[in-house]
């Protein structure tokens, strides 16, 4: 069966090329969303479907410039042997790390809370993405550290992402709780962003949250990074 997006791959590239953006994360297909799949790759008997995706993968990699792509893990099916689908999932990530690398590009794997927002995810630590990353042992897998779930499931952040620094490739933000923009809830973002930035991360920080006020006042946290003001 065919895996396809809403937008096509041409689409993306005019839009990158008219808006002057660099596109620098995406999501692998992650199955049937409109029935609450949150990813395949931890499926046994889905492995062509899955493997139809990276096709699709591919082709917006090349057509968009993208270099960084996070493989779900998908829920853990009640009742099933969780040992059985981290070993489909590291057997996948080994696959997809493969086709990627071909190309230059980077798996990158996402703890979730399981404890507000997907329940029965089945990657819900650090410690289990790591142990993910090292049986799959592939150079080009790294981790995608979200704070929110992060804050949820694990907490102290600082010393968290000082920790796993050496795996990390991209970082997601959003505050607690409401998933909203910085500034709206329990994390001192100031701080915490000036930290990643002593650490020296040079990856990106990517925005993942649902403004609680709309898309422009949701901003307005961003405007002293935006201005140099931080620097």
């Amino acid at each position: 069966m065919p895996v396809s997006y809403a937008v096509k791959p041409a689409e993306i590239a005019r839009r990158l090329q008219h808006s002057d953006l660099r596109w620098v994360l995406f999501n692998a297909p992650p199955g049937h969303a409109d029935k609450g799949e949150r990813g395949i790759a931890s499926l046994p008997g889905r492995e062509r479907e899955f493997d139809a995706g990276l096709d699709t993968v591919l082709e917006y990699i090349q057509a968009g410039g993208c270099r960084r792509v996070h493989v779900m893990a998908g829920l853990l099916p009640e009742g099933a042997d969780r040992i059985r689908h981290l070993d489909q999932f590291v057997g996948s990530l080994a696959r997809a790390a493969d086709r990627l690398a071909e190309v230059g590009a980077e798996v990158m794997i996402e703890p979730i809370n399981t404890r507000v927002d997907v329940p029965g995810y089945l990657l819900e630590g650090t410690r289990q993405a790591l142990e993910c990353i090292a049986a799959a042992d592939r150079p080009n897998i790294r981790l995608q550290y979200d704070v929110y779930h992060m804050q949820i499931m694990e907490g102290d952040l600082m010393r968290s992402i000082e920790r796993l620094l050496p795996w990390i490739g991209h970082i997601q933000i959003a505050d607690n709780p409401g998933r909203h923009e910085p500034g709206t809830g329990e994390i001192n973002f100031g701080r915490l962003l000036d930290h990643v930035d002593a650490l020296g991360f040079d990856g990106h920080v990517g925005c993942e949250y649902l403004p609680a006020a709309g898309t422009k006042d949701g901003l307005a946290w961003a405007r002293p990074y935006l201005q140099g003001e931080r620097a």
